[in-house]
């Protein structure tokens, strides 16, 4: 009896390893895959934000890394800021300005209106300045770069 306990005890240990092994691989190639799936953004000159905050909480709630590597981000695209997981590219330009329709002023309730839904996109000290400042130019943009949102608390890539 006491040579078939330490047969199966024998037999339980490469079995366990066996598990282990594979638990760890498995969740290394896991990681490896999900660093590879990052969305990568570059070189976006921005779009419509409704859109775009559509596309920010699908990015949020899959979890999915939002890495910002382009030489420019304009208009919405600087909206990722707020996806979650985001990092930025230290020379990325990010070009700020407020909300309009194709450039054209906007009735003061939508103004204010879509100036706030871009501005819960960016961390704070972003946010105070864009309300503050950025939001009120609607012809061309003020850019900043990544460097420069890496030292206001942005992770760089």
């Amino acid at each position: 009896m006491t040579s078939d306990s330490s047969v199966q005890h024998l037999l339980r240990k490469p079995l366990w390893l066996a598990i282990a092994t594979f638990l760890i691989f498995a969740t290394s190639t896991n990681l490896a895959f999900a660093q590879a799936s990052a969305f990568i953004v570059r070189n976006d000159r921005g779009g419509i934000v409704g859109e775009r905050v559509d596309e920010i909480d699908r990015l949020k709630a899959s979890g999915q890394r939002v890495e910002i590597r382009g030489n420019i981000c304009l208009s919405s695209c600087t909206m990722y800021l707020g996806a979650g997981d985001v990092c930025v590219n230290p020379d990325t330009r990010f070009g700020f300005h407020g909300p309009s329709y194709y450039g054209q002023p906007l009735a003061p309730e939508y103004f204010e209106y879509w100036s706030e839904v871009i501005a819960e996109h960016y961390p704070k000290p972003v946010r105070d300045w864009f309300m503050e400042k950025a939001r009120h130019r609607l012809n061309g943009y003020y850019t900043v770069k990544g460097a420069e949102l890496i030292r206001l608390g942005m992770r760089p890539c």
